[in-house]
């Protein structure tokens, strides 16, 4: 990927794809996107080129790269299942707090199913397990809920 800045009219980012297809997204300051495709044969001529709204752009990066496919993401299912990494801050509410005390299987429907923290993995734990920050919690449950328990992990 490289940039390119077009004074007046924003940033041009181009990428050469694995099938050697050049594409290109001029990111105008208005907040526009023209995305422009070139021929394979000639990768100076244009196939294909479109402007798209803000949120025709942002429309399209969530088809791009949907949110269930965040890093932290470790699995999901065709039940509708997802089982992901979340970070329990320093500063959360929930440090030092005991795991029973979030209330996450009732309130979210979602389970942690093990916390690791630093060299260790701490699995199924039970509802007097004192959370700590820096604890990576293994959440797993449906979109909605892992989503939900991760706000209210995130509580300060």
């Amino acid at each position: 990927m490289s940039s390119t800045p077009l004074p007046g009219i924003g940033i041009r980012y181009d990428l050469t794809t694995r099938e050697n297809r050049r594409l290109s997204v001029i990111a105008h300051r208005d907040g526009d996107r023209t995305l422009s495709a070139y021929r394979k044969e000639d990768p100076d001529e244009c196939a294909l080129s479109t402007t798209l709204t803000a949120g025709e752009a942002e429309a399209l990066v969530g088809v791009l790269m949907p949110s269930h496919h965040s890093p932290n993401l470790l699995s999901t299912t065709e039940l509708g299942l997802v089982a992901e990494r979340i970070e329990l801050s320093s500063t959360s509410y929930w440090n030092g707090r005991v795991l029973g005390e979030t209330r996450m299987r009732t309130e979210t429907g979602a389970s942690i199913v093990a916390v690791l923290r630093r060299a260790e993995a701490i699995p199924s734990p039970t509802p007097d397990f004192r959370l700590a920050g820096g604890d990576e919690l293994i959440v797993i449950g449906t979109r909605e809920g892992v989503d939900t328990a991760a706000a209210i992990l995130g509580r300060a």
